[in-house]
């Protein structure tokens, strides 16, 4: 399948990942990222952009909004939330220092919302029979932030039985070493037999680590690299069905 997929083969896509739950229950594996896969992070981004603005005497920033993100470019965010090109040429670095310092962190993961349907399509998960394991690139740091918004928002809480959060080690060990890493530790869990992450690249290693395994690709925002997600996984937008 190239492109997302349709609301109608969205649905079809979280169907067949649950069903491969049930045959494979209760040792079945589900990997799912967390950061614009499970969860979505501009509300976080705007909030950080928002005390940038404060800090920096910038009344612009102070109205930034989540959907001023489009992508992962700050300088885009910047302009949407209207600065003129000379602001933005000002103030993209130490914005980007800004940022860099507090987007990992509790304080401000706590911001986090839902992808439309993630909460419900996880319970479904497990109600399945799925040992689920969320893999973030998020650092150990982060997880009291991270449990709270999976409370918040009705996620399955890892209970290191069932529900198992892998969070890196340190914030400067690389997301695509960490990612391999990570893949080494679930298969310790049982077998993989379905798995849930944005980024092209991540994706496609996940797929040739797990071949017999369901991928599965959130056309969401990625780190903008030039990979193309492997022809035969399938994209879909969020993980409502209906």
């Amino acid at each position: 399948m190239s492109g997302r997929a349709r609301p109608d083969q969205q649905e079809a896509i979280l169907s067949a990942a649950l069903q491969r739950v049930r045959r494979a229950a209760p040792s079945g594996v589900v990997v799912c990222d967390l950061d614009s896969t499970l969860l979505d992070n501009r509300p976080r981004l705007a909030r950080i952009l928002q005390d940038y603005g404060r800090t920096a005497g910038l009344p612009e920033l102070t109205g930034a909004r989540p959907e001023h993100w489009q992508g992962w470019s700050l300088e885009r965010a910047l302009r949407n939330a209207g600065l003129t090109p000379e602001l933005v040429e000002a103030h993209a670095a130490p914005a980007r220092r800004y940022l860099a310092e507090w987007f990992f962190t509790s304080a401000y993961c706590r911001l986090d919302v839902p992808v439309p349907g993630g909460p419900a399509f996880a319970r479904a998960l497990v109600a399945a029979g799925a040992r689920l394991a969320y893999v973030s690139g998020r650092p150990r740091t982060m997880e009291a932030g991270t449990r709270e918004v999976f409370r918040a928002h009705a996620f399955p809480l890892p209970d290191a039985r069932t529900v198992h959060l892998f969070l890196k080690p340190h914030r400067e060990l690389l997301d695509d070493d960490w990612k391999l890493e990570a893949a080494r530790l679930v298969d310790r869990l049982g077998p993989v037999v379905a798995i849930f992450d944005n980024e092209p690249l991540h994706v496609n290693a996940y797929a040739e680590c797990w071949p017999e395994a369901m991928a599965v690709h959130l056309d969401t925002d990625d780190s903008g690299r030039p990979v193309e997600v492997l022809e035969r996984i399938p994209s879909i937008g969020d993980f409502r069905t209906g």
